[in-house]
């Protein structure tokens, strides 16, 4: 076992996660601006979209939002930060079809200032966006103090600045840059200034000069002091470092500065550090920032980090007793969704964790009969936002991707690319449309899809088949003189919660590359209303329907017929039925992974050279397939998942490119280049899992590439020689859900932590009501919480405690460390130099 020892040694196991989930607005998770600048002609109105970046590199996009000044974008981003950064950058732009659209304006937060807005929903001002604040990377720095022997025999003393290297340059037009630096010595009368090679498409340039500038006057020469400036200059002469991106033909682009005060070697002879590079501030702020606009986020980020597998099993033991408890409010599993800020933090670990140990579905059922003894109206069965039904989502996003991708896919392909219009509200209508064309495509496409959904119950999952099970049979239960309710409780999750959400948000179940444009949007919005109704089997057995706009009520009565309501009927029994059944992975392969990338050509050009080619990847259970453009059925290239003998990252200077892995299979390896750093990661991660269990996994890799015939890295000249780098280490081997158990347990002990106030206020409203059995006099200290048996939930909050704070000892012993391993002015804590 793996132990830290007493001198604070920390395990090589230790791995940090860092996670973002970003939305926007008060109630339902959605994204808005407000007061944006305006036109100055007479539409006024703009055509927005927002982008997340990290620094400068640009991980996630939304939908534009046409003809606004107030655009609510309505959108959640969930990712892993895979790599170091300084700011957490949102940009608004201004969607131009001819031209280069027009960035309105930004919000960007610093690493260390996101604990201060986390979890809190803030309007932040937009700031105006110019070249010379857009900045991130750092620089390595030395500086040392030489005195020299002048011919007449005096002495003088000279100042050695030797710029070592950069890393994290940002990329130019999706593109790694051409930097060079200028390095000057600033005085009250003096700027001395040279100027490095440029180093080419490259973020981390290995620059390795050195330049001299004289900082004293032979006749300034004492003894009585080793710094030779006169005490008035010292504070006054600095170093200025300023990174530039080579134009060529058009003009450099600013990339940063630092600036290190002469001073610094006033103690010492030599100095050497990290810098992390700066804004340029040059007078170009506005003083009317507020007449940009304003951005409303609402921004969940996360530091957990994961120790050695030993020390979390007594967490995860107590966890996965949950579903037995009796009763289920007394378990661990549901005291964490009671005594979390926001039940959502607590839902994301914990379905994971029992979904891994099959230990779901008891605990949903059990939650969710929970929710039932409070239900009085068989009508708004599982309509809330409970611990249960917010279980149940999460479950459907994880085991049910594969099943929305064969069954609405195809449809959702034909509805985006092709451009029929259905709009049927009059309203809405643009001139020349023909209300009755557009109510027949509509039509068209809510047959289609209805009739495949209603046909697709061999296809869904297991696990879902059996949660049903259990929902119809406790909804039966608790409204027995109901004869509909045993379909409604179903349908509340498989229509309302799962596929009309996929089909009005195709791209945020990766069942679309992109986001669809406006009328796209309208369409897919007004099937799904159609597709919610048509699957409530409380609306099919009404003579009205629930829609409030009289042009759905008039288009829904071409569906008020008796065979529709026989298919929902047929397809809810189906999935809910207690017949065993094959997972659909095992009779088909799982679609797990899809998106345009670059790989590099296997073959050459004309002309000799090597070159980058967008490609349509796809990856399945079984192969990763790349394809000229997306829904092709003819693969280019196919590689077999068993194949794969390895998959890691690749050194950007291999091709001077950014966010490269590559494959490396039975053939030559296949390089290649996601947009941004997390769709790298996600790649690699999923490649890696789903080739885990491979006989023929390589021990070693190169991390370069093989070119001109030798590989980069150790130089060897045998395409065949073994690997010089130890392959990425443990990847656990049960792959029967793609989680990682351990870090899910750590964000649940990291939530316990954060809640021991209210744990706390639990654990005294249990002796509370222990003790005092009449009524509650003071209901504010407990009646937030669900209490059925105080005793055996004090019991487990007791367990819980001694838990966490046994925990909470190897966690500061590795905080202790951390915070003393990193010196200040390292790679991996650099000095934040001044600005202007």
């Amino acid at each position: 076992m793996c132990k830290f020892k007493d001198e604070l040694e920390v395990p090589k196991m230790v791995y940090m996660v860092s996670v973002l989930r970003i939305w926007h607005s008060q109630i339902h998770e959605h994204g808005e601006a407000k007061n944006l600048l305006p036109y100055l002609g007479p539409n006024k109105m703009r055509d927005c979209f927002c982008t997340i970046n990290l620094d400068q590199e640009e991980v996630y996009r939304t939908q534009v939002v046409e003809k606004s000044l107030s655009p609510f974008f309505s959108e959640e981003f969930y990712f892993e930060i895979p790599r170091t950064f300084q700011y957490l950058s949102f940009y608004v732009y201004d969607k131009n079809v001819l031209q280069r659209d027009l960035r309105i304006g930004k919000v960007a937060i610093k690493k260390e200032d996101l604990c201060n807005h986390s979890g809190k929903e803030t309007w932040f001002l937009l700031q105006p966006v110019d070249s010379n604040s857009e900045v991130q990377g750092k620089v390595h720095l030395e500086l040392k103090l030489n005195e020299l022997i002048t011919e007449n025999g005096t002495v003088c003393q000279q100042l050695v600045v030797h710029i070592v290297s950069c890393h994290g340059l940002p990329l130019i037009n999706g593109q790694s840059c051409d930097p060079y630096a200028t390095v000057s010595l600033v005085g009250p009368s003096r700027n001395d200034q040279k100027k490095t090679k440029v180093k080419k498409k490259t973020s981390n340039p290995q620059f390795n000069e050195i330049f001299y500038f004289e900082v004293t006057r032979s006749s300034s020469y004492t003894r009585k002091s080793q710094f030779q400036v006169e005490e008035e200059d010292i504070e006054k002469l600095e170093i200025r470092i300023d990174l530039w991106n080579n134009g060529n033909l058009v003009q450099d682009i600013f990339l940063g500065e630092i600036k290190v005060p002469v001073n610094v070697l006033r103690n010492d002879s030599s100095h050497q550090a990290w810098y992390l590079l700066q804004p340029r501030d040059n007078g170009n702020k506005s003083s009317k920032t507020d007449d940009l606009g304003s951005l409303r986020l609402n921004i969940c980020y996360t530091e957990d980090y994961v120790l050695p597998s030993e020390y979390y099993g007594p967490l995860k033991t107590l966890l996965l007793k949950s579903p037995d408890v009796q009763p289920i409010s007394a378990s661990a599993a549901y005291i964490l969704g009671e005594i979390c800020r926001d039940k959502n933090d607590a839902v994301l670990p914990l379905v994971r964790l029992l979904l891994h140990h099959d230990k779901l579905v008891p605990f949903a059922t059990a939650v969710a009969e929970l929710d039932l003894k409070d239900t009085q109206d068989a009508n708004t069965i599982f309509r809330g936002n409970s611990l249960a039904t917010r279980c149940l989502d999460e479950m459907m996003k994880i085991v049910g991707g594969h099943y929305l991708k064969v069954t609405l896919k195809p449809i959702l392909d034909e509805i985006c690319e092709s451009s029929k219009s259905c709009e049927i509200d009059p309203i809405k209508l643009k001139e020349g449309d023909n209300v009755e064309n557009n109510k027949e495509n509509l039509r068209y496409y809510v047959d289609k899809l209805f009739s495949t959904i209603v046909k697709s119950s061999m296809s869904c999952p297991t696990v879902m088949c059996d949660t049903f099970y259990s929902l119809r049979q406790m909804a039966t239960q608790r409204f027995p003189n109901d004869p509909h309710v045993q379909y409604s409780a179903v349908s509340s999750f498989v229509f309302l919660r799962f596929f009309a959400v996929a089909v009005v948000s195709p791209h945020t179940f990766h069942l679309r590359p992109h986001h669809p444009d406006a009328q796209t949007i309208r369409t897919l919005t007004l099937i799904s209303k159609t597709i919610q109704t048509l699957g409530s089997w409380g609306s099919l057995s009404k003579s009205k329907s629930s829609f409030k706009e009289t042009f759905m009520c008039e288009f829904f009565k071409m569906f008020q017929e008796e065979r529709y309501i026989i298919a929902v009927k047929k397809f809810l029994d189906e999935i809910s039925s207690t017949e065993t059944k094959e997972s659909s992975g095992t009779s088909e392969p799982v679609h797990l992974k899809e998106g345009e990338m670059y790989k590099r050509a296997q073959g050459r050009t004309r002309i000799g050279k090597k070159n980058f080619k967008k490609r349509w990847f796809c990856l399945t259970s079984r192969e990763l397939t790349y394809h000229k453009q997306p829904g092709s059925k003819d693969a280019i290239y196919t590689i077999p998942v068993k194949n794969i003998l390895a998959v890691e990252k690749l050194e950007e200077s291999s091709f001077n490119k950014k966010n490269m892995f590559q494959v490396i299979h039975m053939e030559k390896p296949l390089y290649v280049q996601a947009n941004n750093c997390v769709e790298a990661n996600e790649w690699i991660d999923v490649l890696c899992r789903v080739s885990r269990c491979n006989q023929n996994r390589l021990s070693f890799y190169h991390p370069s590439a093989y070119l001109n015939g030798n590989w980069l890295c150790c130089l060897e000249t045998s395409e065949n020689a073994l690997g010089c780098k130890p392959c990425t280490a443990g990847v656990p081997a049960d792959i029967q859900i793609d989680i990682d158990e351990d870090r899910e347990t750590e964000r649940i002990y990291s939530l316990f932590t954060l809640s021991l106030l209210k744990l706390q206020k639990m654990e005294e409203a249990c002796g509370t009501i222990a003790v005092y059995q009449g009524p509650q006099k003071e209901p504010d200290d407990y009646s937030n919480f669900v209490i059925e048996d105080s005793v055996t939930t004090f019991k487990t909050i007791k367990q819980i405690k001694s838990i966490i704070e046994k925990l909470d000892e190897p966690h500061e012993k590795y905080r202790k460390k951390r915070s003393t391993s990193a010196k200040y002015g390292s790679k991996e804590n650099p000095i934040v130099g001044k600005t202007s």
